[in-house]
């Protein structure tokens, strides 16, 4: 009886906690936003103000989860995301690990999907933020790129979507490419959730037996250098070896995920 009603209890938080993301979403694109766009005239400041408001409206989004008890989590090697410009790299096995990520960074900066540039709950927002948009093209290496040069903490997920419920992955070759090209060492961050929930293909309302217990894992920097200087500078050669090894980091946490 006890575990049927705590079961319930999740399905209500969790309809709760996202529906108050979705208000905040909304309400900060109708009000926030542009209060700030009429209060602040420099862009570069208006644009950092508002990266700020998202990581700590994220930070309470994952704290209103943990008090709901929805989920727990734990957090080991933080203080390496505590520097700037780093371009970060994770996997994706939940639908709210970017939302943990933002929560971690005070500057971020991520490629989203364009579509979530139309939508009334995060036109706002996605545009506030000046994150990322994926549909532009051969630019969008170069915007990447010149946003960590600019000091920003840029995250990618190299998978492009989430994860597989078996645990197979496909990474795509942007990542790599953008690491190469602008010299940018890579901060990994392998995340894990179990037992599984949010998952690609599951609805948020089929919530597991047990709370969710996140664990996220921030490692030592990847160096790009290495893999230039073994493909003899060539960069699509590097690109390859690179995904290869950053495809081979991750794996080993989404065979783990997906046997949770």
């Amino acid at each position: 009886m006890f575990k049927t009603l705590e079961r319930s209890w999740r399905i209500f938080a969790t309809a709760l906690a996202f529906s108050a993301f979705g208000l905040g979403g909304l309400a900060l694109g109708l009000v926030f936003f542009p209060l700030l766009h009429l209060c602040v005239r420099q862009s570069a400041h208006k644009t950092r103000l508002a990266r700020l408001t998202i990581h700590y409206a994220f930070k309470f989004f994952i704290e209103l989860m943990r008090i709901l008890g929805i989920l727990r989590y734990s957090i080991r090697g933080i203080e390496k995301l505590q520097r700037p410009g780093r371009f970060i790299l994770a996997n994706h096995p939940t639908l709210i690990d970017v939302v943990f990520l933002i929560s971690l960074v005070k500057n971020a900066d991520c490629v989203v999907k364009a579509g979530l540039a139309q939508n009334p709950f995060t036109r706002g927002p996605i545009k506030g933020t000046a994150y990322i948009c994926n549909n532009s093209g051969s630019q969008l290496i170069d915007d990447c790129i010149a946003s960590v040069h600019a000091g920003n903490d840029l995250i990618i997920f190299p998978e492009g979507t989430r994860t597989a419920t078996d645990g197979s992955m496909k990474l795509q070759r942007g990542a790599a490419n953008i690491a190469l090209r602008g010299q940018c060492d890579i901060t990994p961050v392998t995340i894990r959730c179990q037992p599984l929930s949010l998952t690609k293909g599951l609805p948020w309302w089929k919530v597991p037996a047990s709370r969710m217990i996140f664990t996220l894992d921030i490692g030592d920097d990847i160096a790009v250098a290495p893999f230039l200087e073994q493909a003899g500078g060539e960069t699509a050669l590097a690109a390859r070896q690179l995904t290869q090894y950053l495809h081979d980091y991750f794996l080993p946490e989404n065979t783990a995920h997906a046997g949770a």
